[in-house]
């Protein structure tokens, strides 16, 4: 839960807080966006090779989830703190904060990632662990996003009412993330036979074709879907004129999740999951399209009925390749010997994060090239009609040409026969490391 707050709120916000609170440009304030998660796709790989060490030293990754987990609720208030004074400061002050604040998530994030591949030698164990976890993250991107513009409206609006949210949700996010690395100290960490350094820990992984294949499909889909969180707010304050509406989309998209994990999840048992990982691409695609009719009309229950599809589609984006993803990782270790989880995923989050960071970006990119007009809060501005239809293209168009984007290594990793093996138990899992314990991690 923890985690899906902090995916989902820096999207949903931090660019609306910037151009339309602090009245930063939309260029600089795409870059301030963007440049912090360049720093992280560096940083996740090392950190997700010294996640590995740590297992192999303490047969844990407690440590550097620990750490993140103290330091990340005070940088995400700072995040929304932002000094009175001018735009350009305000916006330092936002990037230093928001690089410091993503440095602190990934620490947690990289070794979290890496556990699910280690939960259990059995693959319908670990998928089943997967889908309550697509559930948890759902419920903590439900409620960050749905509560989070309501808080700031309640506190005032502006400047004020971002305080008391980043506040508020960074208080959160210490007692979920502190609570999830208390319950995962069970679970054993066994990377190896033998420890490598950073350089060739990722000279080691560049033979698993199928992890590189799953890591770009993902990337751009969340790529896509940080364009929509990005635009959200300004289709609702520019083309529905009630800023209040951006809760109402966000519960649409994310809403229909809890209904739709366990539907997606047995489709997969029944089909293959990446079968259905295309399925839910092309359907959202689809979905993504049928958006821009919807704003244009500038009616609120077109927009909520097509966002509310696209929830019921976004579900299987998150259920499926987070279920594949322990597969690639335990299927490399078996065809290398060398189980390393920690620098998968730290690659695998490097990639998100970016993804993540660069949509914000590029939709500012496209509110620049339509003439966008940046303003404090306190000052109202109309906006072009080009503005407004950038917000709409923005919105819909862009994140279709992302989604269908990540089909073709979709379809590359569905000739690779990732999926044939079923999910139900069969025995001893061909992808487990060499020094796995099954009877010891069945029993636990």
């Amino acid at each position: 839960m923890g985690t899906g707050v902090f995916s989902a709120l820096p999207g949903l916000l931090l660019l609306y807080y910037l151009t339309d609170v602090l009245g930063v440009p939309a260029g600089p304030a795409g870059l301030v966006l963007v440049l912090p998660k360049v720093w992280d796709m560096l940083a996740d790989p090392v950190i997700g090779v010294a996640s590995d060490r740590e297992a192999a030293r303490t047969g844990r990754r407690t440590r550097l989830m620990l750490t993140g987990a103290l330091t990340l609720p005070v940088l995400f208030a700072a995040m929304f703190a932002a000094p009175v004074s001018a735009p350009v400061w305000s916006a330092v002050w936002v990037g230093c904060a928001f690089l410091l604040a993503t440095t602190a998530f990934n620490l947690f994030q990289v070794p979290y990632v890496a556990l699910p591949a280690e939960i259990s030698p059995r693959r319908d164990q670990r998928a089943r662990a997967m889908s309550w976890r697509v559930v948890c993250l759902t419920l903590g991107i439900l409620a960050a996003g749905g509560l989070a513009p309501v808080v700031v409206e309640s506190a005032g609006g502006g400047r004020a009412g971002h305080l008391v949210m980043g506040e508020a949700i960074g208080l959160l996010l210490g007692t979920a993330l502190l609570a999830s690395t208390a319950g995962t100290r069970w679970i054993v960490s066994r990377p190896g036979p033998r420890v490598l350094g950073p350089v060739a820990a990722l000279r080691a992984a560049r033979g698993n074709r199928a992890f590189f294949r799953l890591a770009l499909a993902f990337a751009l889909q969340a790529l896509a879907v940080s364009v929509m969180l990005a635009a959200a707010p300004y289709v609702a304050a520019h083309l529905l004129d009630d800023y209040g509406l951006t809760s109402a989309m966000f519960v649409c998209v994310v809403g229909p999740s809890l209904v739709a994990v366990p539907a997606w999840s047995a489709a997969a048992r029944r089909f293959g999951t990446v079968r259905c990982y295309l399925a839910a691409v092309a359907a959202i695609a689809a979905s993504a399209l049928l958006l821009l009719p919807a704003v244009l009309s500038e009616q609120a229950v077109p927009v909520l009925a097509v966002t509310g599809l696209v929830g019921l589609c976004y579900t299987g984006l998150q259920l499926l390749p987070l279920s594949l993803l322990p597969e690639t990782v335990r299927e490399d270790a078996g065809r290398s010997g060398q189980a390393q989880a920690g620098t998968f995923t730290g690659m695998w989050t490097g990639l998100e994060t970016g993804a993540m960071a660069l949509g914000p970006g590029l939709f500012a990119a496209v509110l620049g090239l339509t003439a966008f007009r940046s303003a404090e809060a306190s000052a109202a501005v109309a906006q072009p009609d080009s503005a407004l239809a950038g917000i709409g293209a923005g919105f819909s168009l862009l994140p279709a040409a992302l989604f269908l984007a990540s089909l073709p290594p979709l379809l590359a990793l569905r000739r690779g026969r990732l999926d044939d093996r079923p999910l139900e138990h069969t025995g001893t899992d061909p992808g487990a490391a060499p020094d796995t314990d099954p009877g010891d991690r069945s029993a636990t």
